[in-house]
């Protein structure tokens, strides 16, 4: 008996190291590109200033809106320094591993890096906002291989620049260039060589990362143009079906949400939301209903259940939070709480990233906004425009410059689940929601659990 209780507390210890790295965050929203986390073991409130703060990195991030992308070892990073774009990499203590420059970066207003990494397979992909589509060498930062769109596929250049996180698919990288040649380009990944193309007439890349559907009888790439969403064959390139969507400026900048048979996308600007139902074979769509209030701008949504969690805009700086019925396209209820901002989800609760630099712990409901904690970020530069991170057990939060590691475990985690590649992370004094004299810096960092609702 004794022995049979040893060995089953050694699995469950095992479990619980294997579940800390269930999902790391390799790219764009997460393992699939829904915002949503498989971690379990996580904190269910914060301390009244916020998560125990690991580690702020003292390695510049430069300029950018991008997000982090986590692996088992590593963090990475993208970030302008002058007119060029970086990829920064970094162990898990915050430390530089190397630093890469993928190319120029576009100028002509908001000058920041828009690209989030997509690491696979020990190779890191990237697209600059010119176009340029680069391979590098996870661990050593070395360029394996790069195409320039404009060139190759005759890309056109967007208002604010090209802003893509790249979709790798078995050994084929997505892009959508958007160009005369090619609105979607599907490359080799160990080559950078053209698999396939798919055209889409007078229509241009939209700012839109694409998703992957695929199950027993549909392998479908799925984004957004200037004009359509569409539907293109995984492994031939060809346009399965395309919806007329295109909202004002044709900024289409959250990846579509798919469930249970569903296609929802969304992209601010009051033009609102569409729910579409894609047939048994992907081969068609068709409209179910529309929602004109729930159209986030870029923060994207997280579905949990048969409900839809994400922000709305009001104008380009203000929104609220709302949720919708994944069925009916009802909202049940909206608040004004905080700002916009991004959205992500794990164990079942949100983790909200505010316009207003606020990070918060919501509990989701149908009918209430209840924020259990919440701290401020006081650290870097810029606006809040990254989207959060979940991996092993930390929450990674990004403001321009500044780059921070969050603890979010629940205290009877395991103590092997903190360490990674053989080492110890060593806590720091907490930065973010204090200020440097250790006062609170406003906000609702250290306020009791509060419900908006309409």
């Amino acid at each position: 008996m004794k022995r049979w209780i040893i060995a089953s507390t050694l699995i469950a210890l095992l479990l619980a190291a294997t579940n800390a790295w269930s999902g790391p965050w390799a790219q764009f929203r997460g393992p699939n590109r829904n915002g949503q986390s498989s971690e379990t073991g996580l904190l269910k409130s914060w301390p009244g200033d916020g998560p125990k703060q690991l580690w702020i990195s003292e390695v510049d991030m430069g300029v950018g809106y991008s997000s982090p992308a986590v692996t088992k070892d590593a963090i990475y990073v993208t970030g302008v320094f002058d007119a060029d774009g970086y990829v920064i990499a970094l162990d898990l203590d915050g430390k530089s591993k190397w630093k890469t420059k993928y190319g120029r970066e576009y100028t002509k207003n908001f000058l920041s890096a828009r690209t989030t990494p997509t690491v696979s397979d020990g190779r890191l992909y990237v697209m600059s906002g010119l176009g340029r589509v680069v391979c590098l060498d996870a661990e050593k930062g070395d360029e394996k291989w790069a195409v320039d769109t404009v060139k190759q596929y005759g890309a056109k250049q967007v208002m604010w620049g090209m802003a893509e996180c790249l979709l790798v698919c078995d050994d084929k990288v997505i892009c959508t260039p958007g160009g005369a040649k090619a609105a979607i380009v599907a490359l080799d990944k160990n080559t950078g060589k053209k698999i396939w193309t798919c055209s889409v007439k007078d229509n241009l890349s939209a700012y839109c990362s694409p998703i992957r559907i695929k199950d027993d009888s549909r392998d479908l790439i799925v984004t957004m143009l200037s004009q359509y969403v569409v539907g293109v064959s995984t492994k031939t390139g060809k346009l399965l079906w395309r919806y007329p969507y295109s909202g004002p400026h044709t900024v289409h900048a959250n990846s579509p949400i798919y469930s249970d048979g569903q296609i929802y996308v969304t992209c601010g600007y009051n033009y609102g939301g569409v729910m579409l139902a894609l047939a048994a074979d992907g081969a068609t769509v068709k409209k179910l209903w529309s929602a004109a209030k729930f159209d986030t701008h870029h923060g994207g949504a997280v579905k949990i259940g048969r409900r839809l969690y994400g922000s709305n805009w009001k104008s380009n700086t203000r929104g609220g939070w709302m949720c919708l019925d994944w069925k009916t396209g009802k909202i049940t209820f909206q608040t004004s709480w905080s700002n916009k901002g991004s959205i992500v989800t794990a164990e079942g609760l949100l983790y909200c990233y505010t316009e207003a630099g606020t990070v918060a712990l919501v509990k989701p409901s149908p009918t209430a906004w209840e924020v259990l904690s919440s701290f401020d970020v006081i650290k870097g530069s810029g606006r809040f425009w990254a989207h959060p991170a979940i991996s092993g057990g930390r929450l990674y939060i990004r403001r321009g410059e500044a780059l921070m590691a969050f603890d979010i475990k629940a205290p009877n985690t395991p103590e092997s689940d903190l360490k990674t590649a053989g080492k110890q992370l060593t806590p720091r004094r907490r930065m973010s929601g204090l200020d440097r004299t250790g006062r609170s810096s406003g906000g609702m960092s250290g306020r009791a659990t509060r419900r908006f609702a309409r």
